[in-house]
């Protein structure tokens, strides 16, 4: 594996060292056998790229350049840059989050700076036929952070008063909670309405792509 970057400079130069290649380029180059599908392999392109730019933190609740500070994120776009999916950030805790706050959580940890890696995501074109593109950092505006914690501060309190249930995807206008899990009969202990223990499927945060499309507009300027 690519030893860790010592410097965000080394990190970027790593990032357009793989820039413009096809992930079957890379995965030659990593030694890594090429993923038939993502239906079966969901994570495969984001463990690819990690290998070539040397994360350390894996599936750990830390950013994966911990030591910069940096999280890495992979998103799937098409050839005009429309973002194809939302972006999984990390679990959601839905049990004894007392004294959890945004600014204590490990989504805002998370999210303080990302590396953003574009990657092609049509359908239409064969997994290792897609293309790689360009890298880059990005922290929110005043004005993200203040969407980002409104909605995770209204998803957390419906969760505290045991209403974990009754919230869907449409909930939040930047985030949203969606089960998390490699299947459905993985469960997890959460409030009931009447303050009961009841048992859930795990949940993670998600940016909505409306907001990680702001993102890719601002950068690439379309």
């Amino acid at each position: 594996m690519i030893p860790p970057p010592k410097s965000t400079a080394e990190l970027l130069t790593l990032c357009e060292n793989i820039a413009g290649h096809s992930l079957r380029e890379l995965a030659d180059l990593a030694g890594i056998k090429m993923a038939k599908d993502l239906r079966t392999n969901k994570g495969w392109v984001g463990q690819l790229i990690e290998w070539h730019l040397g994360a350390t933190a894996g599936s750990k609740p830390e950013q994966d350049f911990k030591h910069l500070g940096i999280e890495l994120k992979t998103i799937p776009i098409d050839q005009f840059g429309k973002v194809l999916e939302t972006t999984f950030v990390c679990s959601t805790p839905i049990f004894n989050t007392t004294g959890l706050t945004w600014e204590n959580s490990n989504i805002c940890n998370k999210l303080s700076q990302v590396l953003w890696v574009p990657v092609q995501g049509e359908r239409s074109v064969p997994l290792p036929e897609r293309i790689v593109g360009s890298g880059f950092l990005w922290s929110a505006s005043e004005y993200q952070t203040h969407l980002l914690k409104s909605d995770w501060q209204e998803l957390m309190e419906k969760i505290a008063l045991g209403k974990i249930e009754s919230i869907s995807a449409r909930d939040g206008e930047v985030l949203q909670l969606r089960p998390k899990a490699a299947n459905g009969s993985i469960l997890t202990e959460a409030y009931g309405e009447d303050g009961e223990i009841i048992k859930v499927r795990p949940r993670g945060f998600y940016l909505k792509k409306a907001f990680t499309q702001s993102i890719i507009n601002q950068q690439f300027e379309i």
